[in-house]
């Protein structure tokens, strides 16, 4: 049996002021940071053969704290070892959504400016850009092709693969694995520094389960 093991980042600056972060390249809080931390404590057991990321530095940080966390828990990461760092495959369609015109503004203040019904949709809306961004059918149509060129192989070859990313490419993703309808995606909150993970026999997906509960 191998695994995709899928993680958002670790809680950020701008989660914890309730803002519209999008590809604006925010820190992680010392939270965030924790949580990465304990991510890696989960992810000791595992046998990760290759670790996908995001470009932007709340996801590239949160595996690489993840990975150190491993390795000093007692995981064999040797081959994942790249000088002082990891070896990481970095690529931007793995990003958050582009909010647009909304990045940097908070979602609470937002909501009395637009209305509470307005912000929803921007935010959860399927098809529904906010000014000047992304809708996540947007984020679904980079996301497809870049998970069914580089990593499905992959699974496929029986490989056990750890990917880093964000709540909405992360959305994306769990809409091309089947998990979710486009109906039941927006409704549904991806938990930060939780990892979660896909089992495969054969190629076949079999069950999905976050690791700490």
């Amino acid at each position: 049996m191998n695994h995709l093991i899928i993680t958002r980042h670790g809680q950020s600056q701008w989660n914890l002021e309730n803002r519209f972060t999008g590809w604006e390249d925010v820190d992680l809080t010392d939270a965030g940071e924790a949580e990465a931390r304990r991510a890696g404590e989960l992810l000791k057991d595992y046998h990760i053969d290759a670790v996908y990321s995001s470009t932007l530095k709340r996801a590239r940080r949160t595996v690489e704290m993840a990975l150190d966390s491993a390795a000093e828990a007692g995981a064999d990461l040797a081959h994942l070892r790249a000088g002082d760092g990891w070896n990481i495959t970095l690529h931007d369609d793995l990003r958050e959504r582009d909010y647009g015109d909304l990045v940097g503004l908070n979602k609470a203040e937002t909501a009395e400016k637009y209305g509470d019904e307005q912000v929803h949709l921007w935010r959860r809306g399927f098809e529904v850009r906010p000014p000047g961004g992304e809708s996540l059918a947007d984020v679904v149509e980079r996301v497809r092709p870049y998970y069914e060129a580089e990593i499905a192989p992959l699974i496929a070859e029986g490989k056990t693969v750890l990917v880093s990313a964000h709540g909405n490419s992360l959305r994306a993703l769990l809409l091309i694995l089947g998990e979710y309808t486009q109906e039941e995606i927006p409704g549904v909150e991806l938990p930060t520094g939780r990892p979660l993970v896909f089992d495969f026999e054969d190629g076949e997906k079999q069950r999905s389960y976050y690791l700490g509960e």
